[in-house]
């Protein structure tokens, strides 16, 4: 599994949600991880959600897309947070 995101997008996510994506991706390889679609935001591609506990001990929601090995994580964010305000 390769993961890859844009600098620009990081440092912003970092900004906003208090989460680096290189930590978001250590949530992406949690066994226990759950992975769901997410229509919402699917227009032009597909797009997914995963929760998982990041190497840091927090639970994250990652946004991300993927093509064959690669992931490009798009934003995430503190899973709890995500939940408040996506309900």
């Amino acid at each position: 599994m390769h993961f890859e995101w844009n600098a620009k997008k990081a440092a912003l996510n970092y900004r906003k949600h208090d989460v680096t994506l290189e930590e978001a991706s250590s949530a992406l390889r949690d066994v226990l991880s759950a992975t769901t679609h997410d229509p919402d935001h699917s227009e032009n591609e597909e797009r997914y959600v995963t929760f998982g506990i990041s190497s840091q001990g927090r639970l994250l929601a990652v946004a991300h897309t993927e093509s064959g090995d690669r992931i490009r994580i798009i934003s995430a964010r503190i899973g709890y947070k995500y939940r408040e305000e996506n309900l």
